[in-house]
């Protein structure tokens, strides 16, 4: 392979692997009409690709393509016997299958596939959606394509976003050093308000009962007067006072 093909072909998946998480080995998912275009040309697809990108690859196909492609019988024998070759990858439509291309959109929702189609309509719905990797055949020559504007808008609009929030944090920053940031004050909790106390000019005062004199009292009182000794004055002293 020219080493400018090489080039191109490894910025674009330095590009899916840097924004979209493409990791090797790279799983390339493989289509009936990518091994019907491989047969017309009269080439290998396993070498060419492994050939193409001089990394590790994993060739994959689903249970819907194979169906799809066994249901169109004569024309695409060749075809069927081909992707029959590759590991078939669970793609959740098991006793249900669906239309190979709707079966190939479903599966890179959320996996990183390189999809490997010739069919046209699959490759436009793909372009649409940011992160949708292709790769197809120029004739003999497997073509890994680039970028499409969907991935790019979507790159530079997540660069454009991490670079203000960047800038934001520096501003923020430059005025914490300057002074000219106002300080974080600490708001501190309010406490739970509880009932509050009657108003003391409201409340009307309460009258004070006269105490009572118990009987305990009374009983006292009577035994003190009793305990009172009265004092005997004798005769002859009665006798000197009423002479006087």
């Amino acid at each position: 392979m020219k080493i400018s093909r090489f080039k191109k072909s490894h910025k674009t998946l330095v590009f899916f692997a840097t924004n979209f998480d493409y990791r090797e080995p790279y799983q390339v998912l493989i289509d009936a009409t990518f091994c019907q275009a491989a047969l017309q040309q009269k080439i290998g697809i396993d070498e060419q690709i492994r050939k193409y990108f001089q990394c590790g690859v994993k060739l994959l196909t689903t249970q819907c393509v194979i169906l799809e492609a066994e249901s169109l019988g004569g024309p695409l024998t060749g075809a069927t016997s081909i992707v029959k070759r590759f590991h078939v990858h669970k793609c959740g439509h098991e006793g249900k299958p669906v239309a190979a291309a709707e079966c190939i959109k479903t599966m890179t929702k959320d996996n990183r596939y390189i999809v490997a189609s010739q069919d046209r309509l699959l490759q436009e719905s793909l372009r649409k959606i940011p992160g949708r990797c292709l790769l197809y055949l120029h004739k003999a020559t497997p073509v890994l394509e680039a970028p499409s504007k969907a991935s790019k808008k979507w790159v530079q609009r997540r660069a454009k976003n991490l670079m203000l929030g960047k800038q934001v944090e520096r501003i923020d920053y430059m005025k914490e050093k300057q002074g000219l940031k106002p300080a974080e004050t600490t708001v501190k909790p309010k406490k739970a308000k509880g009932p509050k106390n009657p108003n003391p000019l409201s409340c009307k005062k309460s009258k004070k009962e006269k105490a009572k004199p118990t009987l305990k009292g009374v009983e006292q009182t009577a035994i003190t007067k009793a305990k009172r000794k009265r004092v005997k004055i004798p005769a002859h002293v009665k006798a000197a006072l009423g002479k006087d």
